[in-house]
């Protein structure tokens, strides 16, 4: 297996249970504490490593969501809580949820240290969000909220490395939703408004994107031996099986 069949292997579950504790009941507990809505604590959350930055640099980070949705999501540095302190609270959620959901993992321990060595070596080259995040001590250094915490922080690389590689391939980030199989749902979720150019030619140019986030991921996976490749892929895999229940269709 090599680092970027490994990357290519593991996007979609890093993916979806990096960001598995945006959407749990208590992280939007969380939000309502601070006086947000679930979308506000989702956005400043995310973005709010950065620090106290316009709304124009947070859409550019977070370039597959639409401008006027990071808009109405992003908490301005004039306004309390600060984004900083949004993402913060987002960051001890992760934790939390690692702890509540992660710790009966078998072999968590050894994920977290592999999950570590990856986030690690990863090539932080223009994805500044990554670099941000990474930049923060964790809050909590238990296995399973480490391993959350890794997660997220990988979830972020494959966003940014796909960002990147959509943007090389010459379609726009609305183009490279629609391309999906779920493209209009995907294109709503992100705070597009319809109506939609055609999908179809798109397609091909996705695809290119998607293999060569692979290869900008990939780059990470090399700090891993090809059966340390393998270990961590079946150590995912058997994490996302294991999850299912806490994981929202």
């Amino acid at each position: 297996m090599t680092p970027e069949q490994a990357a290519a292997a593991n996007r979609a579950l890093v993916l979806r249970v990096g960001g598995a504790f945006a959407e749990c009941p208590q992280t939007l507990r969380r939000a309502r504490l601070l006086g947000l809505t679930g979308w506000q604590f989702q956005i400043t959350g995310r973005a709010g490593a950065l620090g106290e930055v316009g709304v124009e640099a947070v859409t550019a980070v977070l370039g597959f969501l639409a401008p006027e949705a990071v808009a109405d999501g992003w908490q301005p540095a004039h306004r309390e809580p600060r984004p900083e302190e949004v993402a913060m609270a987002s960051y001890l959620e992760c934790c939390r949820w690692g702890n509540a959901h992660l710790a009966g993992l078998p072999q968590v321990e050894r994920l977290a240290e592999l999950t570590g060595r990856l986030v690690s070596a990863a090539d932080a080259t223009g994805m500044p969000l990554f670099a941000a995040w990474r930049a923060r001590p964790i809050p909590d250094d238990t296995p399973a909220a480490l391993l959350a915490a890794h997660l997220h922080l990988l979830r972020e690389y494959f966003i940014e490395a796909n960002l990147l590689a959509v943007r090389a391939s010459g379609i726009s980030p609305l183009g490279a939703l629609l391309a999906r199989p779920d493209g209009e749902a995907e294109a709503v979720a992100a705070g597009w408004a319809p109506p939609y150019p055609p999908a179809g030619p798109l397609v091909r140019q996705r695809l290119w994107a998607e293999a060569v986030t692979d290869r900008l991921a990939g780059s990470a996976f090399g700090v891993l031996d090809v059966a340390e490749r393998r270990e961590v892929t079946e150590l995912l895999a058997e994490a996302h099986e294991g999850l299912r229940t806490a994981l929202r269709p």
